[in-house]
């Protein structure tokens, strides 16, 4: 697995970087046998030492997690045990949706856009009713069942997922609704 330990205006040492290897490859290794990347960023958030940790799944899942405190090593501590608390709770799944599975999920590139809004919350109607355009970047949508992005949703801890889907080849969303409940909007059912 590789691993980037950084720290934002923060110097990550050797022994750190040693520790978060060995821990939390034990975390990941534990609950998955095929894990490919990790990320841990180290930050400070006033006297609060804040670490958040990534883990890219071969299968497509992407599992992320975040810890505080006042000292660094605890920190990783509490974010080792809330990754690790996540991967146990998600283990059953993940061997049943993936083991069938021969090869890693497929992604595909598409264009991502993050729009610009006034801010404004009034009844006045504005000057024009097209927003600008702030951010255009790229990004991966990759080909899961919607078991699958369901799942990756809640890893991920994101409120929305846009994926391929397997079965109809048409492009999905899964959400997580007000009431608590998983929204699925799925385009190819229409035509």
């Amino acid at each position: 697995m590789r691993y980037q330990i950084s720290g934002k205006q923060i110097d990550v040492g050797d022994a750190l970087q040693t520790h978060v290897r060995a821990e939390l490859g034990e975390t990941v290794e534990k609950y998955s046998q095929r894990p490919t990347e990790a990320n841990v960023i180290f930050s400070r958030n006033a006297h609060e030492y804040v670490c958040e940790a990534t883990v890219h799944l071969s299968t497509g899942l992407t599992a992320s997690a975040k810890g505080h405190a006042t000292d660094i090593y605890a920190a990783f501590e509490a974010c080792r045990e809330k990754m690790d608390k996540q991967l146990r709770r998600y283990k059953r799944r993940l061997k049943d949706h993936h083991k069938d599975r021969s090869e890693p999920v497929e992604f595909a590139d598409a264009p991502m856009y993050v729009l610009a809004g006034n801010g404004e919350t009034t009844d006045v109607e504005p000057d024009t009713l097209q927003p600008m355009i702030i951010a255009e970047l790229e990004t991966r949508i990759s080909s899961l069942s919607v078991g699958e992005a369901v799942m990756q949703m809640e890893l991920s801890g994101s409120g929305l997922l846009v994926f391929r889907n397997e079965k109809t080849g048409g492009v999905n969303v899964v959400h997580r609704r007000d009431d608590g409940n998983i929204g699925w909007i799925d385009t190819s059912a229409g035509t």
